[in-house]
């Protein structure tokens, strides 16, 4: 390590270019506000154990992995038992006692950490008379990331650029005389306009000066990433869009990364140079750091473990009394044709509606399904240049669809007519000079707008959610319509996937879901997941279509997918957070009206204590929940997949007659009718992925909502137009759920549990699946989740993990990581 000297043009060293890739590899994308997805935000370090992470994580950033020590203490008072601890330490390979584990959760924590060189310099500045360069280092990237990112702004002209980054930000940061003054720091300029033009050149100084063993220099950038993980999630989700357009080289988070170094070796070389006997003590703490970050990693692993035994415990506690419940067998019901079909999203939200539902007749079955039903689109709405993806994050649309006909055309002209005056009205907003002036001329207006959304709430949507309410829709693949042999196989794919090909009820409700709330920038988190942070209701009405077509009927029934004639598929939309289902393109009987009307009392009634309604006459319960989804002051229109647990793939014959209580992801799958396990290998590499990423949102967003979530949604503000929120007027881009998402002013409604997975299927199939994808490997083997073979038959529940089984509440010889 050397000190402050005039730099010579420096080149990167391969191992030097490793550790970077590394570090830029560490961090996990983070979906714009529009198209809101939750994400398991450790997805890239699913190389390594839950509990490595969780150490690694605490060292370097003083991130959480895990509850507080207080929490547990409070779950011991009426959920732990003293046997779950007992068999959690076992299977944790650890020899402590009850006493020992309960002593535990009475010694503090002193841990130290890695510090970055801002972190040092911090450590001996007058904070009560000068600002933390922390603060300040945040603050200054955070806006210019915002002016570089969002569309047309003032840092880069082309929003979708995917280079400049660091040359953008060292031309604005050498003008910037403020820092300065702001900082009392006089000829801190000096330093950035010595800093190289290049990003590369900056990486190899800075590594020249500032790195000391290479082992460990992607630790030290991974935790300056982490300073700024908001920027760089955001910068994670662009590179995340470029692989799935088949980019393989992706350098903007390279940039970013820079430009955080480029502030480390600006300060260290400042310190030198200004506070020369600062400098020596500086220097000799860096060193001494990174001949200690082994042990400083490892003292938080070692404080961890007997922690890792209560989380342990935890979801021991929620899997016993869950495995109960799936060894109970179901009722004897005769066989009856069924009276109605309704296949739902596998959403958590759509459990307690599916039970609803099933109590209204006997006869009447529901699926689940993946929320955007199998349909791979990309939207183009008539009258918008958006393009929208409708499915998962986790893959590429590969089919475009618009509105078709008369109502299509007329829907779209109103579109843009209101798109345009919306967009001159951004263009009023956002003209320096007219802020006065706009305010003058709009505040009346405005006024009388606050009063009526406080007192006459209504419903409110977007353009370009304003569907029309019949007519058809285009479907296309690279600019041509998609022919009879596409659709046959795609809409016979969906149906096998679902399990129905035979025993068609004569009505089948395709139900999509989606919430309804006003002035909320994360509404699309509250929509659904697998169509991209969208309604479903494209999904629903674009396959419904495809069903009811008699060409594609016929031609499905060569492959031996029969459909009665007088089998009618019809879309409907799950409101979930009113709990109405209402049904588009079809006049439904009085007596589907009113089962769908009692199924949703019936989930109100469910719902009501959870959002604090206490009232017994369910006129006033629906009139409240209704009014509140209208509510533009409302900060928790619902919950959401709030305290999520499980995922569970079975006949639904199965787990009809079980109360999930909302925690569960049911998907609808019979084994013996999967040739070659197909399905299986589907509903496991892509559903289970899903859902794993949902459970670990909420999980990171309750653990750690400073680094992991979004903060007070009261205190939100928009970035760039969907790019992200601050919390106030700066800091980090925000990531993840806010807290009203997860609390409701007294307790946690999540409670973080690492989801277990109950798959009804043989266990060589599930075996074989997990052997033969990484990805999938990796959750179950570094303990992300937990992976259970349900034998209904034999009433018996297995774990799967690390290539062998294990009977479920037994203790595995070999210990597991923690």
């Amino acid at each position: 390590m050397k000190a402050a000297l005039q730099p010579s043009a420096a080149v990167l060293l391969d191992d030097q270019k490793q550790a970077v890739q590394q570090a830029c590899q560490r961090i996990a994308p983070a979906w714009p506000l529009d198209q809101m997805i939750a994400v398991n935000p450790w997805w890239e370090l699913r190389d390594r154990s839950l509990a490595e992470t969780s150490a690694l994580l605490a060292a370097l950033a003083r991130a959480h992995c895990l509850m507080p020590k207080d929490y547990f203490a409070e779950l011991w008072s009426h959920q732990i038992q003293r046997h779950h601890l007992q068999q959690a330490a076992r299977l944790l390979g650890e020899t402590a006692s009850v006493d020992d584990l309960l002593t535990h959760l009475r010694v503090p924590e002193r841990q130290s950490h890695w510090h970055n060189v801002s972190d040092w310099l911090d450590s001996h500045r007058d904070r009560q008379h000068r600002m933390a360069w922390r603060d300040e280092i945040t603050y200054q990237i955070s806006q210019f990331c915002v002016g570089f990112f969002q569309p047309g702004g003032p840092f880069n002209a082309d929003a979708n650029a995917e280079q400049g980054l660091y040359r953008d930000w060292l031309e604005v940061t050498r003008q910037d005389r403020g820092l300065e003054i702001l900082m009392a720091e006089p000829k801190l300029r000096s330093q950035f306009a010595a800093l190289p033009d290049e990003h590369e050149e900056l990486l190899a100084q800075a590594f020249d000066e500032l790195a000391g063993d290479q082992v460990y220099l992607a630790d030290y950038l991974h935790a300056l990433l982490l300073d700024i993980n908001g920027w760089a999630s955001w910068v994670a989700y662009r590179r995340w869009q470029a692989r799935l357009d088949g980019q393989t080289e992706y350098g903007l988070m390279v940039e970013l990364l820079a430009v955080r170094l480029g502030w480390e070796l600006a300060l260290w070389r400042h310190c030198a140079a200004m506070h020369t006997a600062e400098a020596r003590h500086l220097r000799s703490e860096w060193q001494q750091q990174w001949t200690r970050l082994p042990q400083i990693i490892d003292s938080h692993r070692q404080a961890q473990r007997l922690t890792w035994v209560w989380q342990r415990a935890a979801e021991l506690s929620y899997q016993e009394e869950l495995h109960t419940q799936l060894r109970q067998p179901p009722p004897y019901v005769a066989p009856t044709p069924p009276v109605l079909q309704a296949a739902f999203c596998i959403d958590v939200r759509s459990e307690p509606m599916r039970r609803a539902l099933e109590a209204q007749h006997p006869a009447i079955e529901t699926l689940g399904f993946a929320g955007f039903f199998g349909l791979p689109l990309e939207y183009q709405p008539v009258g918008s240049a958006l393009q929208r993806p409708q499915l998962p994050g986790l893959l590429k649309p590969t089919i475009q669809i618009a509105e078709g006909d008369d109502p299509g055309a007329a829907v779209g002209e109103h579109r843009q007519k209101h798109l345009n005056r919306l967009a001159r009205w951004q263009e009023l907003n956002d003209a320096p000079p007219a802020t006065f002036s706009l305010i003058e001329a709009t505040g009346l207006r405005y006024a009388f707008k606050l009063l009526k959304d406080s007192f006459i709430p209504g419903a409110h949507r977007h353009p370009v959610n304003d569907l029309p309410q019949s007519g058809s829709w285009l479907l296309s693949r690279d600019g041509a319509p998609l022919t009879l042999a596409e659709k046959t196989e795609l809409a016979a794919g969906i149906l096998g996937a679902m399990g129905l090909t035979k025993n068609f009820a004569p009505l089948v409700l395709l139900v999509g879901h989606g919430s309804q709330s006003r002035n909320n920038p994360h509404a699309a988190g509250l929509d659904c997941g697998a169509c991209g942070g969208q309604t479903g209701e494209i999904n629903v009405r674009v396959l419904a279509q495809l069903l009811n077509e008699p060409t594609l009927r016929e031609s499905m029934s060569k492959q031996g997918i029969i459909i009665p004639e007088q089998t009618r598929f019809v879309a409907a939309l799950h409101n979930t957070t009113t709990d109405d289902i209402d049904c588009f393109d079809a006049k439904v009987s009085e007596q589907l009206s009113g089962w769908l009307k009692a199924a949703g009392q019936r989930v109100r009634q469910e719902r009501a204590a959870k959002l604090d309604l206490h009232t017994n006459k369910q006129a006033n319960l629906t009139q409240s929940i209704r009014r509140r989804a209208g509510d533009w002051s409302q900060v928790r229109p619902e919950w959401g997949l709030a305290n999520n647990a499980c995922f569970i793939v079975a006949p639904r014959l199965r787990t009809r007659h079980l109360d999930f209580a909302g925690r569960s992801f049911l998907h609808d799958y019979e084994w013996r009718q999967d040739q070659d396990f197909k399905v299986l290998e589907l509903i496991m590499t892509a559903p289970m992925v899903v859902t794993h990423w949902i459970n670990m949102q909420y999980n990171a967003s309750v653990s750690d909502n400073l680094k992991y979530g979004s903060g007070n949604k009261v205190l939100h503000n928009v970035v760039g137009g969907n790019l992200g929120v601050f919390e106030g007027n700066g800091g980090d881009l925000r990531i993840g759920l806010p807290l009203q998402c997860l609390h409701n002013g007294r307790q946690w409604m999540h409670q973080p549990l690492r989801l277990s997975v109950y798959l009804a299927a043989p266990r060589e199939a599930i075996a074989d699946i997990v052997e033969r994808h990484e990805a999938v490997a990796q959750l179950i083997n570094h303990d992300w989740l937990y992976v259970f073979q349900w034998d209904i038959e034999a009433k018996k529940i297995a774990k799967y993990y690390k290539s062998k089984w294990h009977d479920a509440g037994v203790s595995i010889s070999t210990a597991s990581t923690r």
